[in-house]
């Protein structure tokens, strides 16, 4: 069997997770699709699935094959796109990568826009709270809140994210409102799994401001946390698109402006290189224009969300 159709069958099975299902996908029976895996490992003489009758995963050799596999038949797939014209015009499948929330409010209705402009495209998006791998995951396009360390992406800044601490008008009109950091040591606090569920706080753009923190109540969600601080429960830290609505319906405060942190670059990235396929571009550029648009109207001097 040719190397590539047979790199292409092992993909579908990964990817399909069993060796019927990709076989219906292929449109081929079962035991050739078995056989075509086979031969494949034989001709690179080693194992790349295990298998037993109830289930199938790879093995250590099989996991990195797999990832260059997707790399190389997506190229080969922008190849062929390109001398057939298609990097003019956008078609075919995006797949967009965002955190839940951000994904929600502000990604969503980008892409909705960007189906309305090119109706052939299809978006499939991945809106998930943690750090995806572009390559070995398959997808086109992330949008990244952090600051990015250097790496093979291409990327582009359509903003940045303020860290705001919080409370109710009733918390805070029982227990005072913080004018320091100092004063935050007469104050309850809700705390929060991963990014903002450290035992202290930092403060100021040089971070050289610590306050210990001690939560009477630790959320493992967004929507938890915000829930609680709209509650009265106490303060908490949020990046600011978290509480915009909040904030805005007067239902949270935010407190210690002036000794926020750094803001966080917002990015979008993309994995492809100098062949860019019209896609990618045509999503890259509509929503960069639209997000930076968006960041521009709520914080001018710092396009932030």
């Amino acid at each position: 069997m040719d190397r590539l159709q047979a790199m292409r069958i092992f993909a579908q099975v990964v990817e399909s997770g069993g060796f019927a299902p990709a076989a219906k996908m292929l449109h081929m029976s079962a035991p050739s699709v078995t056989r075509a895996v086979a031969q494949l490992e034989d001709s690179i003489g080693t194992r790349l699935l295990v298998r037993t009758t109830r289930s199938m995963k790879l093995t250590s050799a099989g996991e990195g094959y797999a990832a260059d596999c997707r790399r190389i038949l997506a190229e080969i797939s922008e190849a062929e796109a390109n001398a057939a014209g298609s990097y003019t015009q956008p078609a075919g499948v995006l797949t967009v990568t965002a955190p839940v929330l951000f994904g929600r409010i502000h990604v969503l209705p980008v892409i909705l826009d960007f189906l309305r402009l090119h109706p052939n495209m299809q978006v499939k998006t991945i809106f998930v709270d943690r750090v995806t791998n572009l390559v070995e995951e398959g997808l086109d396009i992330a949008v990244r809140i952090a600051a990015l360390p250097d790496s093979g992406l291409i990327a582009r800044r359509v903003g940045s994210i303020r860290q705001v601490i919080c409370g109710s008008p009733d918390y805070l009109a029982t227990f005072g409102e913080p004018q320091t950091p100092e004063d935050l040591r007469h104050h309850k606090f809700i705390g929060r799994d991963g990014l903002f569920g450290q035992a202290e706080w930092l403060f100021g753009r040089a971070h050289n401001i610590r306050v210990p923190i001690n939560a009477s109540l630790i959320c493992n969600t967004n929507d938890t946390a915000i829930a609680a601080a709209v509650a009265g429960v106490g303060l908490s830290r949020f990046q600011s698109y978290q509480v915009a609505d909040d904030v805005k319906a007067g239902r949270l405060k935010i407190v210690l402006a002036e000794y926020e942190r750094e803001p966080v670059p917002i990015h979008l990235v993309h994995g492809e290189g100098h062949m860019v396929s019209a896609r990618v571009r045509a999503f890259m550029d509509f929503a960069a224009r639209h997000l930076q648009r968006q960041a521009n109207a709520r914080a001018p001097q710092e396009a932030s969300f």
